[in-house]
């Protein structure tokens, strides 16, 4: 499972950079999601590396409703 945050904001990117954004899931700089670990993931990581952080987490992460 990988968790990515937004550390920059998307002004003054393309459009393909942005929708690739929007596709993993994030929209306002500070969000986070978790994402599971698989080649369609990391493509997209490394075509915005620029603008994310991303971690690696060991086992899976519940979600509290």
């Amino acid at each position: 499972m990988l968790k990515i945050t937004l550390k920059n904001s998307m002004i003054g990117y393309n459009k393909r950079q942005r929708a690739t954004v929007k596709a993993l899931g994030l929209g306002k700089v500070g969000s986070s999601v978790v994402q599971t670990d698989n080649d369609c993931i990391r493509g997209m990581i490394t075509k915005v590396n620029h603008l994310l952080a991303v971690e690696e987490l060991s086992d899976p992460v519940e979600v509290k409703e």
